[in-house]
């Protein structure tokens, strides 16, 4: 379980002509982060620098990635994963592409930049919790579809999609502690509001509440 972000976020500074462009993103894996790069590269091919750091939790523990990209050293990807880190944050990453204005601006001045515009950008994000979670599919009769839905909202299952064939099919997204829940009820004869036909778990995922 961890902080992370609820969408990604994008701003900017200027410092001394130097363009500073903070691209805060949510990434699961390394795959979704090696992914995002290569496609903001690919945005701002011109760009003389995209720095970057990023905190992913995977298989119970937290892998922490950074890159200067060209910047001297410790001036760039340090301050960004730094700054991550005391915020521990997960499963996020910050891109920070530099096109330069011609004037230098130092080790100090670099540090001070990619501070700013990383502080900057997660200024603006909103948070979340994140936890171990599932999607469940259940199948029930079309009579028991509205109970369902009201049920889902009493115990805040989110219904993430429903498939009307001969019988409802409805994917959730629930938490450990709301998968056990219904589990129980499901198990425990008439203590559930409605019936249900078939009850399997699709998949195990980290979900953002």
């Amino acid at each position: 379980m961890g902080k992370t972000i609820k969408e990604n976020k994008k701003e900017e500074i200027v410092e001394k002509k130097s363009k500073f462009i903070a691209n805060l993103q949510y990434v699961s894996t390394i795959e979704e982060a090696d992914k995002v790069l290569k496609e903001i590269k690919k945005q701002y091919r011109d760009a003389r620098h995209n720095c970057f750091a990023y905190r992913i939790w995977e298989n119970g523990k937290i892998t922490e990635r950074m890159s200067d990209d060209g910047e001297p050293s410790g001036t760039a990807g340090g301050p960004i994963l730094n700054i991550l880190a005391k915020k521990e944050l997960v499963n996020v990453m910050v891109v920070i592409t530099r096109y330069f204005g011609g004037i230098l601006l130092g080790t100090g001045g670099l540090v001070k930049a990619y501070t700013e515009a990383t502080q900057k950008v997660l200024g603006v994000a909103t948070y979340v919790m994140e936890e171990p979670g599932y999607i469940i599919e259940i199948q029930l009769d079309y009579t028991e579809l509205e109970k369902c839905k009201y049920f889902c909202k009493k115990q805040e299952l989110k219904i993430i999609h429903i498939e009307y064939e001969q019988k409802v099919k409805i994917e959730l997204e629930a938490t450990l502690l709301q998968k056990e829940n219904l589990w129980k009820q499901l198990l425990e004869k008439d203590s559930l509001q409605f019936k249900v036909d078939n009850f399997q778990i699709k998949e195990e995922k980290m979900i953002r509440r």
